[in-house]
């Protein structure tokens, strides 16, 4: 038995965009075997369970619908090793915007 998740908390929500059937038939062979999803995380605007299709609203104000699949989501994205060539970018774009100011 799914426990009750109260309106208001902050969930993530599960929707398939486009069947294996549907993908563009220009797309390489290992993804036109899956279908498109999209999950996204926002606000339910009513009380449901696990599993159960809801609406969410997100930080932007969209009202989605889609299968209540994580009551509790949290941010998990990492974005790579440093790449050695861009560390000193930030430094030397202060440079030159130092050296135009003059």
């Amino acid at each position: 038995m799914s426990k009750l998740i109260s309106a208001g908390s902050w969930v993530q929500i599960h929707q398939v965009i486009l069947t294996e059937d549907e993908r563009a038939p220009q797309v390489p062979d290992d993804t036109e075997e899956v279908p498109l999803e999209l999950r996204v995380k926002g606000f339910l605007q009513a009380d449901a369970k696990l599993g159960e299709e809801v609406n969410i609203k997100t930080m932007t104000g969209r009202v989605l619908k889609g299968t209540l699949e994580d009551p509790a989501p949290s941010y998990e994205h990492k974005f790579g090793r440093p790449v050695p060539e861009m560390l000193n970018i930030a430094r030397q774009l202060r440079q030159i915007i130092r050296e135009e100011d003059k």
